[in-house]
């Protein structure tokens, strides 16, 4: 039987709506959507960019506690509020993903937390980094 193990960042939102940062099942770890929330000052920058790069330093935490890396991460979902954010962020993410080439699914939403303009969820299968 595949161990299943959950992990938390500690987010109001995981105990709120039930939910854990990331579950890892074997050697693939799943990282829930993630968005650009500061969780030491509970605040969201209204730039997108910063927001994608807090996104970034939200998700990794929760991969090195399963043992997986940004280069493990084999598949990206990116959601935004506009094809114009998806055109700001862009760069960025071919900037954080380089080498790296996950697949991804862009798509533009409404999200219900206010401010928030970017959303990342990710799989990654750990060792399989460059």
């Amino acid at each position: 039987m595949t161990k299943r193990e959950n992990f938390s960042s500690g987010s109001t939102f995981e105990k709120a709506f039930g939910y854990s940062r990331a579950v890892k099942v074997g050697e693939t770890v799943y990282v829930s959507g993630t968005v650009g929330i500061d969780y030491a000052t509970g605040k969201c920058d209204a730039d997108p960019v910063v927001q994608l790069r807090q996104v970034i330093k939200n998700i990794e935490p929760a991969l090195n506690r399963a043992g997986a890396s940004l280069k493990d991460i084999v598949q990206i979902t990116t959601y935004v509020t506009s094809a114009e954010v998806f055109q700001t962020i862009g760069p960025v993410l071919g900037e954080i993903f380089d080498g790296i080439l996950p697949t991804n699914a862009a798509l533009v939403v409404q999200f219900p937390v206010p401010d928030v303009k970017v959303e990342i969820a990710a799989v990654a299968v750990i060792g399989s980094g460059t």
